[in-house]
Order: C-alpha cells, then sequence, then structure tokens
C-alpha cells in the first residue's frame, strides 16, 4: 500500500515539475558582435517568452532592443531543453558605461553593466585569458569574477574547454557553468574558441550556447579590438574527421583569406598586432601523450602523410605575432619559434624584433582533471613553465609594444612571469 502511494506521490511531482512556467533570465553572457561597437546579450529561459528584450543606456534604461530566442534540445537521453535569447545592441557610443538588464514582461534579469572601448587610435585593450575551466575545481574562477568587478579587463578570451562537460549530466553541467561565468560574462565580452570537452554531439552546446560572430553555424572568427586583429579557429577540426572533412578545408581557406586581408597595407597599419587563439597547441613540454607532444602535430603539420592544411607555415608566412594556446593544464610561454627553430629578436631581448611567432600556452585556469606535470628534460624552446593553476593578463599599449603576464592563483595573485614583446614593424617573417 505505501509503495503504490509513493509511486502515485512521486508521479504527481512530476507532472507539477513539468508543468512549472519558468520565464526568468538566467546565464547571462556578452560577446562583440561583428564590430567591437555592437554588443550581443546572450541568456536562457526554460520557457519561451513573448519577446526577447534588452532595456539598456547610459545612465538608466532609455533604450530597447528585441531580438529572438531558439530552442535548444541537448543530444543527451532526457533531451534537456531551453530557450536561448540572443539580442544585438548596435550603434554604441564609445567609451560609456551602459547598464541593461534582459528578460521580457514574465521576468527580468538583475541590473548589469558594461563599458564601450575608446575610439580604436586611443584603445589600449586589456585581456584576461584563459582555457580549461571546468566547474568543478574552478581555482582560478573568484579571483577573476573579483577583478572583473574591479573593472580590471575589457574583455576575456576563454580559449577552449569549457564546464566539463557542458553536455555531463544531460546539459545540466553546462547550464551550472554558465551561472558560474556570469559574473564575469555579463560584464564583459566574453570571446571563445572549442575545445575537444565540446565535442559531444557536434559541438552543438558549444555552437548554441555562446554567440561569437558569424553565428552559432560558424566556429571561427575574427575581431579588431584597437591595435588588436584577433582570430579564433577550431583546432578541433583536425582531430574529430568523423564530422567530415569539409570544415577542416573550409576553415583553413577562411583563415587565408583572413590573414590576406590583415595584412593589407592599410588594414595591418590600424591593427598592427595579429594574434590567433586555438585550443590545442603546436608545442608542448608536457608530460604526456597528447598530440603537441609529437613531433609532427597534427595542427603545425596538418594531416598525415600528405601534410596539408599545417597552420605553423600559414601563421609564420602572413607575419603573426602572438598564438595563444590552452588544452594543457598548465602554463608554458615559448622562445620565438618556427619548425623548431628559436628565432629570437636577439640573445639579450629575445622578444624585442623576434623572426617569428611568439606562443603561449595557458591552460591553468581550473579542473577536475588537474595540473599537468613536465618533463624531466626541458627543450630548447621552451622558456618558462609553471603547474600553478592561475590565467594569463594581456595589455596593448601601442603599436610596438605587448605586456603579457601570468598570474598564479596559488600565490594568491602573484605575477610568476611577464615580458614585452617589442616589434618595430609588422609583417611576414623572412626566412
Amino acid at each position: 500500500m505505501w509503495l503504490i502511494l509513493s509511486v502515485l506521490l512521486l508521479n504527481l511531482i512530476n507532472v507539477i515539475h513539468n508543468q512549472i512556467v519558468w520565464y526568468q533570465p538566467e546565464q547571462v553572457h556578452l560577446a562583440y558582435g561583428d564590430s567591437v561597437n555592437d554588443i550581443v546579450v546572450t541568456w536562457s529561459t526554460f520557457n519561451d517568452t513573448p519577446q526577447s528584450t534588452v532595456e539598456y543606456g547610459i545612465g538608466g534604461y532609455i533604450l530597447t532592443a528585441r531580438g529572438h530566442s531558439k530552442l535548444f534540445v541537448d543530444g543527451g537521453s532526457e533531451k534537456h531543453t531551453q530557450y536561448i535569447h540572443r539580442v544585438l545592441l548596435e550603434n554604441l557610443t564609445p567609451d560609456s558605461h551602459y547598464v541593461y538588464h534582459c528578460g521580457s514582461e514574465l521576468g527580468w534579469s538583475e541590473q548589469f553593466w558594461f563599458k564601450t572601448p575608446p575610439p580604436a587610435e586611443r584603445w589600449q585593450p586589456r585581456l584576461v585569458i584563459f582555457g580549461d575551466m571546468g566547474n568543478e575545481n574552478a581555482q582560478s574562477l573568484a579571483r577573476l569574477q573579483e577583478e572583473t568587478q574591479r573593472g580590471m579587463y575589457d574583455a576575456a578570451l576563454h580559449v577552449g574547454d569549457f564546464a566539463y562537460d557542458m553536455d555531463s549530466e544531460n546539459a545540466q553541467v553546462g547550464d551550472q557553468f554558465m551561472r558560474q561565468i556570469q559574473a564575469i560574462a555579463a560584464y564583459l565580452p566574453y570571446m571563445t574558441c572549442p575545445g575537444n570537452h565540446e565535442e559531444a554531439y557536434n559541438f552543438s552546446n558549444y555552437r548554441e550556447r555562446f554567440s561569437m560572430p558569424g553565428g552559432t553555424e560558424s566556429i571561427m572568427f575574427s575581431i579588431n579590438l584597437g591595435p588588436l586583429h584577433i582570430i579564433s579557429i577550431s583546432t578541433e577540426v583536425y582531430y574529430f574527421l568523423n564530422y567530415g572533412i569539409k570544415q577542416l578545408v573550409f576553415q583553413y581557406e577562411w583563415l587565408k583569406e583572413d590573414l590576406i586581408k590583415a595584412n593589407l597595407p592599410e588594414n595591418r597599419d590600424k591593427q598592427p598586432w595579429i594574434i590567433v587563439m586555438g585550443h590545442r597547441p603546436m608545442y608542448c613540454s608536457n608530460l604526456n601523450t597528447d598530440d603537441c607532444t609529437h613531433h609532427e602535430t597534427l595542427t603545425r603539420v596538418g594531416l598525415p602523410f600528405m601534410h596539408f592544411f599545417g597552420l605553423e607555415q600559414l601563421l609564420y608566412d602572413y607575419g603573426v605575432d602572438l598564438e595563444i594556446w590552452a588544452h594543457e593544464h598548465s602554463y608554458e610561454r615559448l622562445w620565438p619559434i618556427y619548425d623548431y627553430v628559436v628565432y629570437n629578436g636577439s640573445y639579450e631581448q629575445p622578444y624585442v624584433n623576434p623572426k617569428a611567432p611568439v606562443q603561449i600556452i595557458s591552460g591553468s585556469a581550473g579542473c577536475k582533471e588537474g595540473r599537468e606535470n613536465f618533463t624531466t628534460t626541458r627543450p630548447p624552446w621552451s622558456a618558462f613553465i609553471s603547474r600553478d593553476y592561475g590565467y594569463t593578463r594581456l595589455n596593448a599599449y601601442n603599436a610596438s609594444h605587448l605586456y603579457l603576464e601570468q598570474v598564479s592563483d596559488d600565490k594568491e595573485g602573484a605575477v610568476i612571469d611577464s615580458f614585452w614583446i617589442v616589434k618595430d614593424t609588422h609583417g611576414p617573417y623572412q626566412y
């Protein structure tokens, strides 16, 4: 008798739960639109609303913008569903402090704010960079949240691997992660690239949850931030060929065309620094069997045997200044390198007019998989390593000076590595 009553009660609870109407916005985050003068506001509700709305303005909710929602059904067994809302805020006033909230007449978020950059010629962008941050053991999260609230950054670059994993537990882990980063991403453009942990269901959780330039069908984009031309690519097209080779070929051709355009004299004058970010590095000195520990890393040389679509040659030929990777749960700074040869500017000043791209690996924000070890014998191209949890800061001062530093969360926010990249001119490297 008690068993029957228990089953009936459980069924009743499930019926009531399924009828709950949930219009409250959550998981609010920002991204740049096609330019830094446009901001895309993205959020989730678990029931649809009559209108996706952002009320915003300088000093108050003076303006209203409306967008659309899209039903997202996770590929897991429970087919977890939510409505993802996107609203574009266009032609924002430069160098201004905006407040906003999002939702609809059925429920509004709390108030958030963001700051628009000054005109490009006066902007010195301050970026925070990290990869491989989960919602479990997210060691750097609290410090990143606080520094964001203090106004220390203009944008965040998350270089792949989110939540561990966004599709886990029928995408409930993804929801938890997006709530956790809201204290960063609702205030800063949170710019991303996919990692291997986003692969499930053809990267659907990544594609649908984030709103990068180019839309959810695109896995790469580029954008100008002051003197920086930032390119985000997917290294995963080299490793998940079960989804076809077409996207790898398309990305390679797109990247080449983007680099050609970025190197036109009128464009390189405005954005002299070309920065590429992608999840899996070409080189690493970690003690594991990841592809970057092999001599012929796929992203570096291209597909096996024929070596088509390798990235190292392409990035070298078009004068990429800085390459940002993650994937390894550690921090590593490399000397300027091309094809395993170090091309320092000079012995005394290796990063002054370097003769090859500079590369860093910043995948130590914190996740449940823990830290990486390093090989006991350091390769000659490895300049600095750390197993500390942490993240990277980048300040672009002008056309000639770029500053980077590594923050250790283990050491209470201490800077454990810093260096300047100084260039008198920018352009393709000379053999």
